[in-house]
């Protein structure tokens, strides 16, 4: 797949904690678990997040919180999509494939507009990062931006769609902080 090689990005997960006397240490180490569902084109790697309302550090070591897929005022969520080339609507049983993202990542096509392909609005400011590829970002009456590698946008809880255009896939790397409207 043209664009697809050796230097692709391949999502890992480091985990850092502390021992009863306070030393730090390794906890994970891993590659990401990839996600798809045929409501979405593309792959989601649901890296880590924290309960909502805030969190603390200590030497209580912490598990990761990936549901519901949005964060509620105070927790957050951390990710990476792969989205495919030329993103377009799935196919199938609408009602299979809604079945199957609410058991797959829940919460996630909640936020979505039926009507509206794409275009959905969240209760967080999420700070998304172009890593590979490019990705448009649609806002209200069809303004979009192209995004390319090193962009930093921040989502201000507003409404909005992704779209890959061209041939190759992109990367975007999500952190989302709930918060209220």
């Amino acid at each position: 797949m043209k664009g697809h090689d050796a230097m692709t990005i391949e999502p890992r997960l480091i985990v850092t904690g502390r021992e009863a006397d306070g030393t730090s240490v390794f906890v994970t180490d891993e590659p990401a678990d990839p996600t798809t569902i045929a409501a979405f084109p593309g792959t989601f790697y649901l890296m880590w997040g924290t309960d909502d309302g805030g969190t603390t550090v200590g030497t209580e070591p912490q598990e990761p919180k990936v549901f519901p897929f949005f964060p509620g005022p105070g927790g957050t969520r951390a990710l990476f999509l792969r989205f495919a080339p030329h993103s377009s609507e799935p196919a199938g049983d609408p009602e299979a494939i809604a079945a199957e993202g609410a058991e797959k990542l829940p919460g996630l096509l909640d936020v979505f507009e039926p009507d509206n392909p794409g275009m959905h609005t969240t209760d967080s400011i999420d700070y998304g990062i172009c890593l590979e590829g490019e990705l448009h970002l649609e806002l209200d009456d069809g303004k979009e931006v192209k995004l390319v590698p090193g962009t930093l946008v921040v989502q201000q809880g507003t409404r909005h769609a992704w779209h890959n255009k061209s041939d190759t896939p992109a990367l975007m790397c999500y952190v989302l902080i709930g918060a209220g409207r």
